[in-house]
């Protein structure tokens, strides 16, 4: 499971993200937005190299849900999606990407929703997270997923005449998924006002949109 360990990270994950989050087609609050880490959870990179967080920061009342990996050398192919790079206090420097474009996340993506795998507490270590939840109807597994599409506050992995999994970068609270859906995953975060609440990370649903 996910060691978590407790150091120094220069600059810090909102230090990056400040910058990055507003070059996002589906961000749209300030140019210099004011972020807080409101949730998320870990999963376990089998081979044990890199690190995956699938973050929930807010900037004032909107909520947004960052994918990221932590690599310990550049991501051949990804300059496109490097969120930027980090010194670690104990493993040192860290290549931070988008994880929707690395392939480590979106194979323990897949393999959350079909339940294959647990999600892990995202600041104490071999814990597992109960507060995400799941759910798959689907016999077989999770089709391969193809590239990431940016749409207007989602990114959709499409399989070839499968279904498509669609990532929720803006988190609406409350809402739920569709009636259709193949499989899901939920997660909870905290809002500006101290409330926990819940919503949709990512929906299986048959075609593309």
């Amino acid at each position: 499971m996910a060691v978590i360990h407790q150091t120094y990270v220069r600059p810090t994950k909102l230090e990056l993200l400040a910058p990055w989050l507003p070059t996002r087609p589906w961000y749209h609050g300030s140019p210099e937005p004011e972020l807080v880490k409101a949730g998320g959870f870990r999963l376990d990179d089998p081979e044990g190299e890199v690190g995956i967080e699938f973050m929930v920061v807010t900037d004032g009342p909107d909520a947004y849900l960052v994918p990221l990996t932590y690599r310990a050398a550049p991501l051949p192919g990804a300059e496109h999606a490097l969120v930027g790079t980090m010194e670690h206090g104990v493993l040192g420097p860290r290549w931070a990407y988008d994880g929707c474009h690395d392939p480590v996340l979106t194979a323990g993506l897949a393999a959350l929703v079909e339940g294959r795998v647990e999600a892990q507490a995202q600041s104490v270590s071999h814990t597992p997270d109960r507060e995400v939840a799941r759910a798959w109807t689907g016999a077989a597994r999770v089709p391969a997923l193809g590239a990431p599409t940016d749409t207007d506050g989602t990114t959709e992995f499409a399989a070839p005449d499968g279904p498509a999994l669609r990532l929720h970068r803006v988190l609406t609270p409350g809402s739920t998924a569709p009636e259709d859906a193949l499989g899901q995953i939920t997660g909870a975060w905290t809002q500006p006002d101290g409330s926990r609440v819940r919503a949709p990370f990512a929906v299986l649903q048959q075609g593309s949109r």
